[in-house]
């Protein structure tokens, strides 16, 4: 066993599995700016060693560009690391450039969506709100087809093909033997926007209640109704937590999609006001058992 998949063991609750590559990079990131901050260096004063390329190494300490092996060598004696530290390092930056994972029908995923994709697989804890559509998490096989069918001309039969394929593949996160902690605030209008025939949001809305029994899920529905008014509430947004080896801390993430791009954001002050927010939706809907129910009842509506 390497290194790299030992320290992974440890993490309570998981299996001995290779995080994504998108995640190793991220957490490699984060442990090379502890360790820089750890020495009471800026960036202005480290880039010195790497020919000044401050961009480069605040990229690198973001997790959003390749790593060279030699690069992390270099850092990690500049900061003086220790030989443990070093060894996560560099076995990490090993694992961080692996190619083709998203060839095949994993193509279908937008660019933008990808780090989504692999923050997904990792988390230990995701927390998901969703104001018009089901979640793709939660989707059926028969509405996806028929929301990529209602899609336009430019969708294709093989594209929507590879589409399904990736969300299914997506949703066994939720089930798996070391499955995260998810939780869902859906919007009234979720479902009681109508995707498909009658016969395919009944089978949706079962799908929901039977998911929401499930250990690690909990569901709940925020009525149009809602008591407590919470204005935010028309911008769907997902966060990810994701337990990382060291000293450096966990991953967190928000993001927020458009109809064609997605943004994530992880600074401290934006990961605390989408957790308060998740509070007030939380509080503002419906309890699990309640929400369970309401989905029961407007599934027998179509019939």
């Amino acid at each position: 066993m390497s290194l790299l998949m030992a320290v992974h063991e440890r993490q309570p609750g998981r299996l001995i599995d290779m995080p994504t590559p998108t995640v190793l990079q991220l957490q490699l990131g984060k442990e090379l700016k502890r360790l820089r901050e750890k020495r009471g260096l800026t960036l202005a004063e480290a880039v010195e060693v790497l020919g000044n390329k401050e961009t480069k190494l605040s990229r690198l300490e973001r997790g959003q560009s390749s790593v060279r092996t030699l690069d992390i060598q270099v850092l990690l004696d500049r900061y003086e690391a220790t030989e443990e530290e070093k060894a996560w390092a560099l076995e990490t930056a090993r694992h961080c450039n692996q190619r083709g994972r998203w060839s095949g029908y994993r193509s279908v995923y937008a660019k933008h969506f990808r780090m989504a994709v692999d923050l997904e697989e990792d988390a230990s804890t995701i927390r998901h709100y969703q104001a018009e559509l089901i979640p793709g998490l939660l989707q059926t096989e028969g509405y996806m087809r028929a929301m990529f069918s209602e899609g336009g001309p430019r969708v294709f039969d093989q594209a929507i093909d590879s589409a399904i394929t990736a969300r299914l593949e997506r949703q066994k996160v939720i089930e798996r033997s070391s499955a995260p902690e998810i939780g869902f605030v859906l919007s009234e209008s979720c479902v009681l926007r109508q995707v498909g025939d009658e016969k395919v949001m009944r089978e949706q809305l079962l799908q929901l209640a039977t998911v929401a029994e499930l250990a690690n899920v909990q569901l709940q529905v925020l009525p149009f109704k809602a008591r407590t008014y919470t204005p935010a509430c028309t911008y769907p947004f997902t966060t990810f937590r994701i337990q990382s080896p060291g000293k450096a801390g966990p991953l967190e993430f928000v993001y927020l999609e458009d109809f064609h791009d997605g943004r994530y954001l992880d600074e401290q002050d934006d990961v605390e006001t989408y957790s308060h927010l998740w509070a007030r939706l939380t509080g503002a809907a419906l309890d699990p058992v309640a929400s369970r129910e309401y989905l029961l009842r407007e599934a027998d509506n179509h019939v």
